[in-house]
């Protein structure tokens, strides 16, 4: 009897689990954090700002080559050429275009339409390294101190090779009117410059070059940072600017200013 009730009840209750309706479970999934995916790089936003002009390119199209070290505009804004001409906005160069490329002139730079054939100079103190300013031997001029007994001749370029045949015109920078930038080795191969730092106020400096002999005096001895090219900028005066490394401290140059007496 007992037997039978059971397998009653069990019978009830398998009955009664059938009879629930059947439904599916229920469960939200929630959006990832946003810092799982990448965010996009590209910005097409046009920036407004307050300065002329209002619209600034910031595109790839805008962007420009640095000017080369110690050239006259390597701290002149804009300066430099395109680095995709093909793509050049006419609101953002200072040039012309012409079959599908773009002449692009830096800053207060005017071709010279004279007839002048030695040299060519501006209204901002810069003459132009020609083919004409060059002697027989390959070198631009020779440069005087005799505060220290120096006689060495100056070549166009700043590399390893032009140094172990003497100084170098920095590229870019005037050889005449301005400022004329040099720089020398100190030991090693060569040591033109290894007394350049004990010059004084008042040393003289000559400068001869087919366009003629300058003199200028001494007016600064600096200890500058090998990055620091602000000095090599054109200036209104007539000056010269002598580089060279300090022993031992890689990071750092000695320059030495002259301006025209």
């Amino acid at each position: 009897m007992k037997k039978t009730l059971y397998s009653m009840c069990a019978a009830f209750c398998l009955a009664a689990v059938l009879t629930v309706p059947a439904s599916a479970l229920q469960y939200t999934v929630g959006a990832p954090d946003d810092y799982l995916f990448g965010r996009p790089t590209s910005d097409d936003t046009i920036y407004v700002t307050t300065d002329e002009p209002a619209n600034t390119d910031r595109s790839k199209s805008a962007a420009r080559i640095p000017p080369a070290f110690g050239s006259p505009t390597s701290y002149t804004l804009n300066a430099g050429e395109l680095l995709t001409p093909n793509l050049v906005n006419q609101n953002s160069t200072t040039g012309t275009v012409a079959g599908g490329g773009v002449t692009v002139m830096p800053p207060n730079f005017s071709p010279n339409t004279g007839g002048s054939s030695i040299g060519s100079s501006t209204s901002t103190g810069y003459t132009e390294v020609t083919d004409d300013l060059y002697y027989s031997g390959g070198h631009l001029g020779t440069l005087k101190i005799p505060a220290i007994g120096l006689t060495v001749k100056v070549y166009q370029g700043t590399g390893s090779s032009t140094l172990a045949k003497g100084a170098g015109h920095f590229p870019d920078t005037s050889i005449w009117d301005g400022n004329v930038c040099i720089a020398g080795h100190n030991r090693g191969v060569r040591d033109d410059f290894g007394d350049l730092h004990t010059l004084e106020p008042g040393d003289t400096v000559t400068w001869t070059t087919k366009l003629g002999t300058q003199t200028y005096e001494v007016v600064s001895v600096e200890k500058v940072l090998e990055t620091d090219t602000s000095d090599t900028a054109a200036t209104s005066d007539n000056r010269i600017t002598l580089y060279t490394c300090v022993r031992d401290q890689r990071a750092y140059r000695w320059m030495v200013q002259a301006v025209e007496r």
